[in-house]
């Protein structure tokens, strides 16, 4: 999994979590990984640095990544961990993951491998570190088994570095399965049947809910060179969460309002122009959704009542959300 690209400022929280367990103070550690705020992208070599400054911290443990890994919660992989879990069963939870990566990585890096009796889900080689992959897949495997209550093992894990006899040792009795190190590409195998296990939380409803604003999330990924995108996927995510202002979206970017309004305007567009058309976007792509209520929709645009979002509508299209609605049905 060494071509991960970067991680989110969430996922470094699980980092802090695994200091709570061990009783570490590090309070210069801790103070690093608060300093990325939970939607930050954080490169994969400063991921990779603060990973190694905690290993240092507790130089006897026999495979650190893994204790690691095993922290993972809900909330270090945000929207992707909770659909996950409102999944139909691990099946559908794994292509979510598949399908949702990008939102955690920054790009598509996973690739299924389906053989009849097994699924393996793997990835390139690229430039992280042994460390980095070892967390990976611990919080990949742990996470699953967090889901049910009698959870399988993988059928195999693999890894590109190598690996001592006693370390082997150690990851197979994590994993509960054989482990290779050395091979070409890092690796899950899971054997088949227990894509059917079903999750206990599943909850098709919300699993609706969460994938189309996993989808908004993943539509509004930044391009290179395009701040408005950066604004945009920045926009999906807080508008579900209330009023939403130039001034908070610019401390969560970590400038000034005049900044924000400055870029914004080399870009051609002003904050209002910007927030009016991101909305207008996802409204029309939840309005295709019959299974969301018109309510629903004007909860996750940031609108505290439906009159509100009916009226911003029909100024945006000239028409109100139910007309819309109609019509892409009809057509």
């Amino acid at each position: 999994m060494n071509a991960l690209i970067r991680v989110t400022g969430a996922w470094t929280r699980v980092l802090t979590d695994w200091l709570d367990r061990m009783r570490l103070q590090a309070p210069q550690l801790r103070a690093a990984v608060s300093a990325y705020a939970l939607d930050d992208v954080v490169p994969l070599t400063d991921w990779a640095a603060l990973l190694h400054e905690a290993v240092a911290l507790k130089p006897g443990l026999p495979a650190p990544g893994l204790d690691i890994g095993a922290a993972v919660a809900p909330h270090h992989v945000g929207v992707l961990g909770y659909l996950v879990m409102a999944s139909d069963n691990l099946g559908q939870a794994l292509a979510a993951y598949q399908r949702y990566e990008r939102l955690f990585y920054g790009a598509d890096l996973a690739e299924l491998k389906v053989t009849p009796s097994q699924v393996e889900i793997s990835w390139a080689p690229g430039g992280g570190s042994a460390l980095t992959d070892e967390v990976a897949i611990a919080a990949l495997v742990s996470f699953m088994r967090k889901q049910v209550s009698d959870p399988p093992n993988p059928a195999r894990v693999d890894f590109v570095h190598a690996a001592t006899k006693a370390h082997k040792a150690v990851f197979e009795r994590f994993f509960g399965c054989p482990v290779r190190f050395g091979r070409a590409r890092t690796a899950v195998a899971i054997p088949m049947d227990f894509l059917a296990i079903p999750m206990p939380r599943r909850e098709p409803a919300l699993h609706a809910l969460l994938d189309k604003q996993a989808q908004a999330l993943l539509d509004a990924l930044p391009e290179p060179n395009a701040f408005d995108k950066a604004v945009q996927q920045l926009l999906v995510r807080l508008l579900p969460e209330g009023e939403v202002n130039v001034d908070k979206v610019a401390a969560a970017l970590h400038q000034s309002t005049r900044t924000l309004q400055r870029r914004l305007a080399d870009s051609g567009m002003t904050w209002q122009q910007l927030l009016d058309r991101t909305r207008e976007q996802l409204a029309k792509q939840y309005l295709r959704d019959a299974a969301l209520s018109l309510a629903e929709i004007a909860l996750l645009l940031g609108y505290s009542e439906q009159s509100a979002f009916t009226r911003s509508f029909k100024r945006w299209t000239g028409e109100t959300p139910l007309s819309f609605r109609t019509q892409s049905v009809h057509h």
